[in-house]
């Protein structure tokens, strides 16, 4: 019998009218195992821990007299959530509060956390930010090494796990950045920008290769989530560290940025937003 596609529903990718009334039926989730199975990852028997963190930059609602209220949102959408939510339609149902009265800040977080948490079929935490709260936090530099400045040629532009080496088989703890990750959308093949972090104990990783690695995935077509979550599978796989931790921070489109986080400890303290969000 022929399989529906969980992704033929989406609204990503298609001409959209955006809603003037809140909706929550506008979220589309995900199946998280649809992109998981193919590189080992099993839902029930998950090898990391980890959340993903969306930024919503353009959330408005009216006040009940009618005075527009802004917003800056944080979500923290736990990866052991059976769906993803997915972000056309994640846009789509934020900007459903435009001409939405709430009686106070309150009320908003809660109807976010009961929708969100309904789609990703999980705890969905919700944090909302004055914008003079929000500046207060401030920028994150880099932790660690980075590995971009290196004098190397590059020739590959397509997914290509077999470029990751190791050094040697001595034990090192680091701390590598790269702020050269880029992939496309699985649908609509428009860019996703991002850094990466990638923070380990095991066999030492060879920087080069890792970066050729990290450039590979140029052309590769997948979501932001599981991009992060094949760099943590095929260094799992390469070195079998006895700690790893991978966090990505993409940059925003349509108001919303997504920074996946995969790890084997939870004694890791995640990245701020950086400069180029």
């Amino acid at each position: 019998m022929p399989t529906t596609n969980p992704l033929a529903k989406l609204a990503l990718g298609k001409a959209t009218s955006y809603p003037h009334q809140y909706n929550a039926s506008l979220l589309d989730a995900v199946p998280r195992s649809m992109n998981r199975l193919p590189i080992g990852i099993k839902n029930e028997n998950l090898p990391f821990i980890g959340t993903d963190t969306w930024t919503a930059y353009e959330l408005s609602w009216l006040n009940n007299n009618g005075l527009p209220q802004v917003a800056i949102a944080e979500f923290d959408i736990p990866a052991s959530s059976p769906s993803l939510i997915e972000s056309k339609s994640f846009k789509l149902y934020l900007n459903s509060f435009n001409q939405h009265k709430l009686s106070s800040w309150q009320d908003l977080q809660l109807i976010l956390q009961t929708d969100l948490s309904a789609c990703a079929e999980a705890a969905v935490t919700v944090r909302l930010y004055t914008l003079t709260d929000y500046a207060k936090l401030g920028i994150a530099l880099p932790r660690g090494t980075s590995i971009d400045q290196q004098n190397i040629d590059i020739h590959s532009y397509n997914y290509n796990p077999k470029l990751l080496q190791l050094k040697s088989a001595n034990v090192v703890t680091e701390t590598l950045h790269s702020d050269l990750l880029k992939s496309n959308c699985l649908i609509t093949n428009q860019p996703d920008w991002g850094s990466v972090e990638i923070i380990y104990q095991g066999p030492a990783l060879c920087h080069e290769n890792l970066l050729r690695y990290i450039v590979s995935y140029r052309n590769h077509n997948e979501f932001h989530e599981q991009c992060v979550e094949r760099i943590f599978m095929d260094i799992m796989q390469l070195a079998q560290p006895l700690m790893l931790s991978v966090q990505a921070r993409y940059t925003r489109r349509g108001g919303l940025d997504i920074n996946p986080w995969r790890s084997t400890t939870d004694n890791v303290a995640l990245l701020a937003r950086t400069a180029r969000q």
